[in-house]
């Protein structure tokens, strides 16, 4: 992992003047900020199979075999290295309507589309399940999404990074204004979310339709940024 941190700001930082009896303590104020790059271990790819004819039972029908066959492939080149799930299916009609406008469509014929959510654990096979899949008769890919299996470690170290800048970005403001840190009062946390990079692949085929090429897939890294703010005491 690397790590690259972003050049803390602050955003506030105020000084009260002298303390009264019963009044609040001094303070000083600071944001830091901090962002954490990884390398992704987790993919996930989601594509389908859309069918059209002229009946619903018939596509269904034929989606159920087509997507059976593609499944069976994606396992297969997956191995113990992943899952798969479906995420949407459905049956709809298609409508034909008057080139002159104004009367009610005309049912057509109907589609089917049964969209699953593959989750990839050894990068590496990535391009090979798309292919497996869209060589078996997936004909819609939508995307892949990057990810880690573990987010907390990364997140963790984004955080405290951007609390160890936060604090001295306080005690800077603090030493230029000849005060003494006492304590710290308050801090609060923004970001730290588990990364997801997505790349957008939307690709509709044909059945039977091969690249001649295989897919190539180039994760990159993920970032997690992170800002924290503190409150310190002074005097």
């Amino acid at each position: 992992m690397l790590s690259r941190i972003a050049v803390a700001c602050v955003f506030f930082a105020g000084v009260m003047n002298a303390q009264a009896p019963g009044k609040p303590p001094h303070t000083v104020r600071a944001a830091g900020e901090a962002t954490v790059t990884a390398k992704p271990d987790r993919a996930r790819v989601t594509l389908g199979v859309q069918t059209q004819g002229k009946t619903a039972q018939a596509v269904s029908a034929e989606n159920a075999t087509d997507v059976s066959r593609v499944l069976d492939v994606v396992k297969r080149t997956l191995g113990s290295g992943g899952e798969v799930k479906t995420e949407n299916y459905s049956v709809s009609p298609q409508y034909e309507y008057p080139k002159e406008g104004g009367g009610p469509g005309k049912v057509v014929g109907y589609r089917a589309s049964n969209t699953v959510e593959i989750t990839i654990d050894d990068l590496a096979l990535t391009g090979k399940v798309i292919d497996a899949a869209t060589q078996s008769g997936a004909n819609h890919v939508e995307g892949i999404a990057f990810m880690l299996k573990d987010p907390s470690a990364i997140q963790s170290r984004a955080l405290a990074e951007a609390a160890t800048n936060a604090r001295s970005n306080a005690e800077a403001i603090a030493k230029a204004l000849h005060l003494q840190v006492t304590g710290v009062l308050h801090a609060e946390a923004d970001g730290g979310r588990p990364p997801v990079r997505p790349m957008m692949m939307v690709q509709s085929r044909t059945m039977g339709a091969m690249a001649k090429e295989p897919t190539p897939v180039e994760a990159g890294n993920l970032e997690v940024q992170a800002s924290v703010t503190v409150t310190l005491e002074v005097q």
